[in-house]
């Protein structure tokens, strides 16, 4: 498995790249901005691009997608639970940020707590992880867990943005705590952590 991370526009988002270098396949997760850079790390191995997932729809993370759509003809992965922001979310870029991004393709797979991704032999798990957004997740497996704007490194997400709910924000969190200390977090923003450093270092312990 290789990880590789891009850090992409205005609100510096982290977009990442998982592949399986034996299957030459790979899965871009939050494509906030820059195609033409993620397409690069994409393609610097001749990789297929089966997925494009969305940890949540603001457009600091979907931003690149109609572009990657365009070229790739990936499966775009959003939970259903986020159909109105994914959707509404051009408009909400170019009024709150004056950001103005192409119209969003429709997704193809919309997806729920515990459905399984593959790449190559690698094989992840949809946690529906509500609270910045309503069907924000994060993906989990192979020892690491991408969070996008649920978990940062001695944070979370913002809860004041339509559809933010801080106590299912706290239920997320608590969730997260519960698993492996081991496994490494990547999330939206910021540098990476661990669960275990989470446990011990996060603000947010105290909250929940």
């Amino acid at each position: 498995m290789i990880i590789k991370k891009l850090v992409v526009g205005p609100l510096e988002s982290n977009c990442y790249t998982i592949s399986d270098e034996n299957k030459k396949e790979v899965l871009v997760v939050d494509p906030g901005d820059e195609p033409d850079s993620i397409l690069d790390l994409v393609n610097e191995n001749n990789y297929d691009l089966k997925y494009i997932l969305c940890t949540h729809g603001h457009f600091d993370h979907v931003g690149a997608i109609p572009e990657l759509k365009k070229v790739t003809g990936a499966k775009i992965v959003i939970h259903r639970d986020e159909i109105e922001i994914y959707n509404s979310t051009r408009d909400q870029a170019a009024i709150l940020w004056e950001y103005v991004i192409e119209p969003l393709p429709e997704p193809d797979i919309l997806a729920s707590e515990g459905d399984k991704l593959e790449i190559g032999d690698l094989r992840f798990e949809i946690l529906h992880t509500p609270g910045h957004s309503p069907g924000g997740i994060c993906l989990y497996g192979e020892g690491i867990l991408i969070t996008g704007d649920t978990l940062f490194a001695g944070s979370v997400g913002r809860t004041d943005l339509y559809g933010g709910d801080i106590e299912k924000l706290k239920s997320s969190f608590k969730r997260l705590m519960s698993l492996p200390d081991s496994v490494k977090v990547l999330p939206g923003h910021g540098p990476e952590s661990t669960i275990g450093k989470e446990k011990t270092d996060n603000f947010f312990s105290c909250e929940t």
